[in-house]
């Protein structure tokens, strides 16, 4: 996967609460087993006036113009910023999946459903929890000024506001490692690879030398 160390992007602000995965990704998608294509279906029956009901579907749907995702004040945006307890719902982690095939590298919110979190930091997507006074400060920044920038610095946990100041936020420190890196979980196991095979070749199980 991508890593990063400091991303700053303008804001996709999406308010409403409680975004389930169901609204992020439909379930009729959650057939297949590839990331493929999946970014064009994020937040599919609110970004399309026509019925989805395939990937393919998307390349020709019409397209909700009063969808914030398609205002193209937003576009290039790799930041969401959305109501509380994003994510809610059923486990898939296909909503990760779609949202990073969409572009998005971080959602910030005051809450998020733990599965979702915990799906999102293994994939690279970055949930970024907030004060309720920030997040509402951010909400007025980016309704006065859609062009309204935030810098995540994962080196020091914290989140830059327009205004200079900045707040820390909460994430596991092997989740913070696995982004820093750009790898997996997998990937960043098989980064010790030689020491483990040099481990096995020194160790004997069951009276032999293994290897």
């Amino acid at each position: 996967m991508e890593g990063f160390s400091q991303l700053t992007s303008r804001l996709i602000p999406i308010p409403t609460e409680n975004i389930d995965t169901d609204q992020i990704i439909p379930a009729r998608f959650l057939k297949v087993t590839d990331k493929e294509g999946l970014g064009k279906v994020a937040f599919c029956d609110w970004r399309y006036t026509d019925t989805v009901a395939k990937l393919d579907d998307a390349d020709t749907a019409t397209v909700n113009k009063d969808f914030v995702m398609n205002d193209e004040r937003y576009q290039g945006a790799t930041v969401i910023l959305a109501g509380d307890n994003f994510g809610c719902g059923s486990s898939r982690e296909h909503a990760p999946w779609a949202l990073m095939g969409a572009g998005v590298r971080a959602v910030i919110s005051t809450s998020f459903a733990d599965i979702f979190r915990s799906n999102s930091l293994k994939n690279g997507l970055l949930p970024i929890i907030v004060s309720p006074t920030t997040h509402h400060r951010l909400f007025e920044m980016v309704t006065e000024d859609s062009g309204t920038e935030v810098t995540i610095d994962l080196e020091s946990n914290q989140l830059r506001l327009p205004n200079g100041t900045a707040e820390e936020f909460p994430i596991d420190g092997f989740a913070r490692k696995c982004i820093l890196q750009g790898v997996d979980q997998l990937g960043y196991l098989l980064s010790f690879r030689e020491k483990i095979e040099e481990f096995e070749r020194s160790h004997v199980v069951y009276g032999s030398p293994v290897g």
